[in-house]
């Protein structure tokens, strides 16, 4: 194995999604300029050269065989480079080994894990190291749960512009065009049969990643109706990616909440501490927030049947053994996925209604868009733009003829948040907030908007693309 050191790795670069991160990485603008580096490993050697033949990767691109499985190599491996990329899952199987190893050495670390359960595995092993070490770890940085994260943050941002009020609620309903890939199936099928029944019902309480506990809204609903004011009723039903997104949605609240109580004792000390404070008090969205999402279906009838039928559906995958043998053989496998021209016919809608405690309520609308497919092409995306945050300042700033790297090569980027300097388990938004919205966004691939709604009239008062 190489020991030359790069900016970032992708592990398991040979697979589908491990395929469209590199090629992402290899045409990114910041990468052409030579402002960082990058190395691919993965299990097998003949794909690595495969990899590198179908993309005519630069010869600078490091190439490394590695088996996450053996530890000692992983521990050499993650001592060479600022940032992991993981994509190696199902991550209670795989995954493990390697943030152990980051939180160890400092390491940066990010992944596409949707695994609840194996995300509370992490923090409640690795958290307290990852802050001592300096290591940011972040869990979920694509479709799961980077749209979810900002999705909240935005509507909370605008909220507090506006004034300083608590969010009560906050729902996104979601337009989804695209495939799921062969990961996610088998990491469903770990999650069923491999993961101990106690530690799966422990994940599924809400606020279970969370420090800080928050308000409760019913964990599953066969319908959803969002009423915007001065928009039409959305109507849906229950959303396969909810269970993760929620969870890492309320991780979110309760580290911003945690810090803002922490903070409270320096709220009117002079000097930088008390700048600190007010910021913090800024970003948290308020002791009872609660987050819920759902996908857009045309009518009532048809929310309804979708979500009897995907219950009935995990029921018999739990529960009897012949179902679940008939689904592998089914099921699209690891490793493949949709077309090019089938990836860019895909495409995102978020749209996040929030209201505040107060009386009157106050609205909040934010909307996210993606073009793309959001499992495959806005994945590789979400998490390519998360890694680079971590070690560059966004194109728009490193394109400016006035720009000059930091001379310390540890440093992290401007904009990056308190929580982030000090590390540890964390979530897209809590670790890159501002910095990934303004890097997706310069992409093309992602647009934002977010404003304040009157209730009487239904107009936006306010701030676009905040």
């Amino acid at each position: 194995m190489s020991s030359e050191k790069t900016d970032i790795i992708v592990l398991g670069a040979t697979g589908f999604t491990g395929h469209l991160i590199t090629r992402y990485l290899a045409s990114h603008p910041q990468f052409t300029q030579g402002l960082f580096s990058f190395s691919i490993a993965a299990r097998s050697q003949s794909k690595i050269h495969t990899l590198v033949q179908e993309l005519s990767l630069p010869p600078h691109v490091n190439t490394i065989q590695i088996d996450v499985t053996d530890a000692s190599a992983i521990e050499a491996l993650v001592q060479t480079t600022k940032v992991v990329i993981n994509t190696v899952g199902p991550y209670w199987r795989w995954g493990t080994l390697v943030v152990r190893a980051c939180a160890r050495h400092g390491i940066h670390y990010v992944d596409l894990t949707g695994e609840t359960v194996w995300i509370k595995h992490i923090i409640d092993a690795f958290d307290y190291l990852a802050t001592k070490s300096g290591a940011i770890i972040v869990p979920s940085c694509g479709m799961d749960s980077v749209p979810s994260d900002i999705s909240a943050f935005l509507s909370n941002k605008t909220l507090k512009a506006y004034g300083q009020y608590d969010v009560g609620t906050s729902t996104t309903a979601y337009h989804y065009h695209g495939g799921i890939s062969g990961g996610t199936l088998s990491t469903l099928m770990t999650m069923l049969e491999e993961v101990p029944e106690s530690k799966m019902t422990d994940s599924k309480q809400d606020f279970s990643l969370s420090p800080v506990e928050g308000g409760l809204l019913p964990a599953f609903r066969f319908l959803y109706n969002l009423a915007i004011p001065g928009d039409k009723p959305i109507l849906g039903g229950f959303f396969v990616m909810q269970p993760t997104n929620r969870k890492l949605v309320q991780r979110t609240f309760g580290l911003l909440e945690l810090q803002a109580i922490e903070s409270q004792c320096t709220h009117f000390a002079p000097g930088p501490s008390s700048e600190l404070a007010k910021n913090a008090l800024r970003e948290h969205y308020g002791r009872t927030f609660r987050y819920d999402e759902f996908i857009v279906m045309p009518s009532r009838l048809s929310a309804i049947f979708f979500t009897t039928a995907f219950a009935f559906g995990i029921g018999m995958l739990s529960l009897v053994a012949p179902v679940r043998w008939l689904f592998k053989k089914w099921m699209t496998q690891p490793g493949d996925g949709p077309s090019e021209e089938e990836q860019k016919k895909g495409s995102l809608e978020g749209i996040n209604h929030t209201i505040s405690t107060s009386n009157p309520p106050v609205h909040v609308k934010t909307t996210l868009k993606g073009d793309g497919d959001p499992g495959y092409l806005l994945t590789s995306i979400m998490i390519s733009e998360s890694a680079l945050s971590l070690i560059l300042p966004p194109t728009s700033v490193t394109s400016s003829p006035s720009y000059t790297p930091s001379p310390d090569p540890k440093a992290l980027p401007a904009g990056l948040s308190t929580l982030a300097h000090q590390g540890g388990i964390l979530t897209p938004m809590t670790a890159f907030g501002d910095v990934l919205i303004q890097r997706l966004r310069e992409t093309g691939k992602f647009e934002f908007e977010s404003h304040i709604v009157e209730e009487e009239s239904g107009q936006v008062e306010g701030r676009k693309d905040v």
